[in-house]
């Protein structure tokens, strides 16, 4: 069963106090809908100087009986976000839960001031001498141009409740110049009111912070959006003007209000209003992590804030101070950013020396430990797509890939290319190719996101989201051009869109592995880092690099695998339908393409083995034709670097060359346009032309050699014949016409021995 959100912790950042009356009680009915009880309740509202215990009770009784639309936890959740709470919370397990259509971001803590520690500090109210006039002047000059309007109320009215509003909209046609001549005209009287009219003295007086059009007070007639207010009072005076100072706000001028709080004038200097509501945003999340809880009515740029200057019942509202904290709001947020960078500590390598470090488990030997990144890049058709699927095989059966020991795990396979039913088809092929039993598929998991890729910012957080309770030991993305986030060119851009993958790999605890396509024109002559298309960055930022490249390969090995097919086709026809004929079948004769097609005949008869070599063999032939060769070379950060590791690819595997045929190709594009390479045949001379045939000759007996060996080091000359289907006089002249192989009189052929 799910667990229930609990939204009592939310209730931290909703002071009551900083609700009008129906949002109050909206908070009411949220509880009383969500079935939490009265207490809850009353206990959260007791922080409000407008609580009354003697209606608490009946009021409760009354929540939700109105008959309209119900109000639930949605409403709490709305204005604890509004006051800085984040919807990403930790688990017990320590994991981050992201909402369904979040996108990725490094969201820190931003705590670094703990209330309970900080000691307050004292603010001194002014003497009877003190000079209002001057306090307002430093006011003004301190936040307005002289041609600025600004607005201010003295007016007030009192309210049933005893406490007093203001009355109407006040002065806001005045600029910063005609109100501070005003002022110095009765400098010497110390009086506001012969400045700017009288105030009550139980209410005291309010001014603008940010300047006006002179055409009114609202949101629309703010001319620049210099300025924010901060106020809380939820805390001593002292605590609020010690953590306003811990915070090193970039406060222009901090003004005590006469009341229970202090009002901190801060520079957020937007250049529009909706900068202005992102800064206020990001102000406010601040002040409300640190303890600070900020009265959120006080967002709005036109607001008004306490005048200093003033009485206001029993104290002076008076300026704390002006120009404190950081010089702007980009040094401020800078600062920010910088002290809280979510980086861990410094670490002393004496203290981890004596220590083995505990280092990830090995997922792929001498490849790829678990939690670590690997790309493996191609051209296209290289089968980058089977290789992978190859591979999230190998790792759920824990088998081999490509030569190479993987440990059983769960693997996640992100088909972002293929439509369902080809991507299914695909893994069942290659199971079958692989000629094994599915005994562990249930470790193979597809997530089938053709027609619905996103970029891989927003995609980080679902994945997360889904795969959390998983434990995937690896995650493949294939491909990651559907989920690129800007030009693959730009460094930069490529940088944030990798850190995606470290985000993947550290919650999850998972190797990620992606594939890549090659950049245009031939890659020979680079190295296996630098062949992927686009920014350096793909070539530096995974732990692994696995580049496919495709060998040329040559008419003669083609020739030679295409008799080879042939003959293993012919004794797999006998296999099946003349089984018991098998055993009249000589070791060497199952190397000949020519020997199996004359036992086809002998094991099925003339016309059965006709049927076979002339139409059914057809499908053998185009497959080999078809067949390319790959060398598979890698980069790599935790492991020595390995031999190349050579393979066939005919759908729907790749196949390890464990003979060793494709160790001496070269690269496709390594030579010379097929024109030049005419040319320059003819113009060599014969000697030149005999020496290449030499060389292929024997390196071609050598590769035979090599396959037909079974240990011993010799091989009967029958054997070679066979295999080339030649003469054995053209098998002994091509003997004696070189230097490796030798062959004594009984006709067994061996290598050479060097002697000292």
């Amino acid at each position: 069963m799910e667990e229930k959100f609990d939204l009592l912790p939310l209730l931290e950042y909703i002071p009551p106090s900083s609700l009008d009356y129906l949002e109050w009680v909206s908070v009411g009915m949220a509880l009383k809908h969500e079935g939490y009880d009265f207490h809850d309740w009353d206990v959260w509202s007791q922080a409000d100087s407008r609580y009354n215990a003697h209606e608490m009770e009946s009021k409760w009784a009354s929540l939700g009986h109105n008959g309209g639309q119900p109000v639930t936890g949605a409403f709490i959740t709305m204005k604890a976000k509004e006051n800085g709470w984040l919807s990403r919370q930790y688990e017990g397990d320590g994991m981050e839960t992201f909402g369904w259509d979040d996108e990725i971001s490094y969201e820190r803590d931003y705590r670094f001031v703990d209330k309970a520690w900080v000691e307050g500090k004292e603010i001194q109210e002014p003497g009877d001498n003190w000079n209002p006039v001057e306090q307002l002047q430093t006011y003004i000059q301190t936040l307005f141009s002289n041609d600025d309007h600004i607005g201010y109320v003295v007016d007030s009215w009192q309210r049933e409740d005893g406490k007093y509003s203001v009355r109407g909209s006040g002065v806001y046609t005045k600029t910063a110049e005609e109100i501070l001549n005003d002022l110095e005209k009765y400098k010497d009287q110390k009086d506001l009111g012969w400045a700017i009219g009288d105030s009550k003295k139980e209410a005291g007086a309010w001014i603008r912070f940010n300047p006006l059009d002179g055409k009114g007070v609202k949101n629309e007639n703010v001319t620049d959006f210099k300025f924010a207010l901060v106020e809380s009072d939820n805390m001593s005076l002292e605590k609020q003007n010690a953590i306003m100072r811990e915070l090193e706000l970039p406060i222009a001028a901090l003004v005590y209000s006469g009341g229970k709080s202090v009002h901190a004038i801060v520079k957020v200097e937007a250049a529009n209003y909706a900068e202005y509501q992102k800064r206020v945003e990001y102000l406010y999340k601040i002040c409300n992590k640190n303890g600070l809880q900020v009265d959120s009515q006080n967002k709005n740029p036109s607001r008004l804030s306490r005048m200093p200057g003033v009485i206001r019942g029993e104290h002076k509202q008076f300026l704390i101070d002006t120009n404190i904290g950081k010089s702007s709001w980009e040094e401020w947020h800078e600062w920010i950013e910088d002290l809280n960078d979510d980086l861990p500590e410094f670490e002393s390598l004496a203290d981890m020396f004596e220590e083995d470090p505990q280092l990830a488990p090995v997922l792929i030997d001498n490849v790829l430990r678990r939690g670590h990144k690997m790309l493996i890049a191609g051209p296209s058709k290289a089968g980058k797509s089977f290789a992978l699927m190859e591979m999230s095989i190998s790792i759920a059966e824990g088998l081999p890939w490509f030569g190479f020991n993987c440990e059983r795990g769960k693997v996640l396979y992100i088909n972002m290319e293929l439509d369902r039913p080809s991507a299914y088809k695909r893994f069942k092929d290659i199971y079958q190719g692989m000629g094994i039993k599915p005994a562990n598929i249930q470790n193979i998991h597809v997530w089938n996101m053709r027609g619905h890729s996103i970029p891989m910012d927003k995609l980080t957080p679902k994945l997360i989201r889904r795969a959390q309770k998983e434990k995937f030991d690896a995650v493949i993305i294939d491909p990651i051009y559907k989920v690129l986030t800007g030009s693959e060119n730009d460094a930069e851009q490529m940088a944030k869109f990798t850190n995606n993958f470290d985000k993947v790999a550290a919650e999850l605890g998972t190797s990620v592995i992606y594939c890549h396509h090659h950049s245009k024109g031939a890659q020979g002559g680079k190295s296996s880092m630098d062949r992927s298309s686009g920014s350096g960055v793909f070539a530096r930022d995974p732990d692994a690099i696995l580049d496919l490249i495709e060998l040329e390969v040559t008419d003669s090995l083609r020739d030679m695998q295409g008799k080879r097919a042939t003959a293993n086709f012919y004794a797999e026809k006998i296999r099946d339908e003349n089984p018991s004929y098998l055993n009249e079948i000589g070791q060497d004769d199952f190397l000949s393409a020519a020997e199996m097609r004359k036992h086809l005949a002998a094991a099925l008869g003339d016309d059965r083995a006709w049927q076979i070599s002339g139409f059914e063999l057809g499908e053998v032939q185009k497959r080999v034709k078809l067949q390319t060769a790959w060398r598979l070379e890698g980069t790599l950060r935790e492991f020595p670097k390995f031999e190349p590791v050579n393979l066939w690819f005919n759908y729907p595997l790749h196949v390890h060359d464990e003979v060793g045929v494709l160790k001496d190709l070269d690269y496709v594009g390594t030579d010379k346009p097929y024109n030049q390479r005419k040319a320059a045949v003819k113009s060599r001379d014969s000697a030149e032309k005999k020496a290449e045939r030499k060389k292929k000759t024997t390196d071609e007996l050598i590769s035979a050699f090599s396959i037909l060996d079974e240990g011993d080091g010799v091989v009967r000359i029958g054997k070679l014949e066979s295999y080339f289907e030649k003469s054995r006089n053209t098998i002994k002249n091509w003997l004696k016409n070189q230097d490796v192989l030798m062959i004594d009189e009984e006709g067994f052929v061996s290598m050479r021995l060097e002697l000292d």
